[in-house]
């Protein structure tokens, strides 16, 4: 059994049941699980988890993570606390912890007249998630707005990134130390009622393009260059396919949707029909957007 320090030790939680953190409400326990409240805590967790060789997981907002039955056999850190969610605008900077729902940096941007990431509105998660999958629509990827990042690395160290030293591809980004504490992004000034209403029509829709009262639903699929992931799945006579309690929506054929009763093994049976189905029929790989524990 892993000993941890005497300051952090009142934070382990042993065989916490990760379910109820993740979208899909599916998903076993992780042998120890933290939700430190400062930077010191959680600097103090990762060192100490690296120190015995315990594999470390971060989890954010849980929207693109399927956890497995047989759960994670490590320490998982939840970033929940306010301490890594803070955010504060100068100028045309934003600053905000990477912590922090994507939706709210985004509507502390709008509500300030600062432009350039109000086209995100509506992706789930974190900024700090957004950034490591370069999350982005038509309308460019949050990639480009990058200036600044503080990153902690596996070992426990904290330091920074210049924006010219990252590179970001679609849906990629090469960030893969363990969190992103913060990010700056530089925007661009404009008017805050402009913004406000393209920020509400972008919402209306994207929301109208979702399953109707589904909660349980998760994007497995990285849209590949010149397609989607969802005309690929239709193309393949896959809309709709089922496995155990798991479902490709019949309407939006990117998602899949966690019914009843679903579990994790339901879910990558899905996946990897799907992905082997486009394979041999389309002749193009589909990659993960989704974290697998």
């Amino acid at each position: 059994m892993t000993t941890f320090p005497e300051a952090v030790e009142h934070l382990i939680r042993s065989d916490e049941v990760l379910a109820p953190h993740t979208w899909l409400r599916i998903g076993g326990p992780a042998r120890y699980f933290a939700e430190p409240t400062s930077r010191e805590e959680l600097v103090e967790l990762v060192r100490a988890a690296a120190q015995a060789e315990l594999p470390v997981r971060v989890l954010g907002g849980g929207s693109n993570l399927l956890v497995r039955e047989a759960g994670f056999s490590g320490l998982v850190v939840s970033i929940a606390a306010a301490e890594f969610s803070q955010i504060t605008v100068e100028g045309d900077r934003v600053r905000s912890g990477g912590g922090a729902r994507l939706s709210h940096v985004i509507n502390w941007a709008v509500a300030h007249g600062l432009a350039g990431i109000e086209h995100l509105v509506g992706i789930p998660g974190t900024l700090g998630g957004a950034i490591c999958g370069n999350a982005g629509t038509q309308g460019g990827d949050i990639g480009q707005t990058v200036v600044r990042l503080e990153l902690l690395s596996r070992s426990g160290e904290i330091y920074q990134r210049e924006g010219s030293s990252l590179h970001f591809s679609h849906r990629q980004s090469d960030v893969e130390e363990m969190l992103i504490l913060e990010a700056e992004l530089a925007l661009e000034a404009n008017d805050a009622r402009e913004l406000t209403k393209r920020m509400q029509g972008q919402w209306i829709m994207r929301k109208a393009q979702q399953p109707m009262a589904e909660s349980r639903v998760l994007m497995p699929f990285v849209d590949p260059v010149g397609a989607t992931a969802g005309s690929l799945i239709d193309q393949v006579g896959l809309r709709g396919a089922r496995s155990g309690a798991a479902a490709i929506d019949s309407r939006r054929p990117e998602f899949i949707v966690a019914h009843e009763g679903t579990t994790s093994d339901d879910v990558l049976r899905l996946v990897e029909k799907v992905r082997e189905q486009v394979a041999r029929q389309v002749g193009v790989d589909l990659q993960l957007a989704m974290k697998i524990w």
